[in-house]
């Protein structure tokens, strides 16, 4: 164990008695940064990512070989949950092939309430070493609110957009209803697909969207052929807009996106 690790402090001499301080931080900082000196980076797959435990700890990501992110598990996803949605969210990406990152995952027994995530970050040179920390890179759909936002150069989907043209196998048959193929959509893209829905709070699809598609869709398509096919039959003032990390679909939004390029509208 270093020296730094712990300290005997001053104290009143007293028979038979001294006070002693361990740094526990510093020392399971010290040891975790072997340990991920030790291991080898594997390919951040998700049949790689499979074998791991759904545990709670902390993990590196690197791109082409140099470090770029640090995290840590939460109390609703483990590192097999969290290291799946790195992996998906890498697909489907321009500028950005998914066969170059790689990742390293420590599982921690004792999970502390320590800042393990933020000591590793300043062990490795803070945010500004670590460029997709701080990047948004780990978040989720920042929801409706945030469509509206100018999204930074720096953000990793700006670096990254999405690739809507990328084909996909995704049949449509004949007559079914837009909900269903949207439904279906959102559940196959790496990214997000939000689409409005029959209220703010609305669980269920707008009315709108009940109506069927005739006409099927065979053999390879692309998000932006299959939302066109959809729009080409809903009624005026629907829209489809593309972000640097998602797609929207929404009836009569007169808001200014301005991260965003329309897709198809309705006729």
């Amino acid at each position: 164990m270093m020296d730094t690790e712990r300290k005997e402090i001053d104290s009143p001499e007293v028979a038979g008695y001294v006070e002693f301080e361990f740094d526990l931080p510093k020392a399971l900082l010290h040891r975790l940064i072997e340990v991920f000196d030790e291991i080898s980076a594997a390919a951040l797959s998700v049949t790689n990512v499979n074998e791991i435990p759904d545990e709670q700890g902390v993990y590196q990501l690197f791109l082409d070989g140099a470090l770029v992110y640090v995290g840590k598990t939460d109390g609703e996803a483990g590192l097999r949950s969290r290291l799946s949605r790195h992996a998906t969210k890498l697909l489907h990406r321009h500028s950005l092939s998914a066969d170059k990152v790689s990742y390293k995952a420590v599982r921690v027994f004792v999970f502390t309430a320590m800042d393990l995530e933020g000591d590793l970050i300043r062990h490795y040179g803070g945010v500004k070493m670590l460029s997709w920390n701080g990047s948004g890179f780990g978040s989720n759909d920042p929801g409706k609110e945030r469509d509206t936002t100018k999204v930074k150069l720096t953000n990793f989907d700006a670096q990254f957009p999405i690739d809507i043209d990328r084909e996909i196998h995704f049949p449509i048959d004949a007559d079914e209803s837009a909900a269903s193929i949207l439904a279906r959509l959102k559940s196959l893209l790496p990214y997000t697909l939000r689409f409005e829905m029959s209220g703010p709070k609305g669980r269920k699809p707008h009315a709108d969207l009940e109506v069927t598609i005739p006409g099927s869709l065979n053999g390879p398509a692309t998000a932006r052929t299959v939302l066109a096919h959809i729009l080409s039959v809903l009624p005026s003032g629907w829209k489809a807009t593309a972000l640097p990390g998602y797609i929207i679909m929404y009836k009569n939004d007169a808001r200014i996106i301005p991260s965003g390029l329309v897709v198809a509208t309705a006729p």
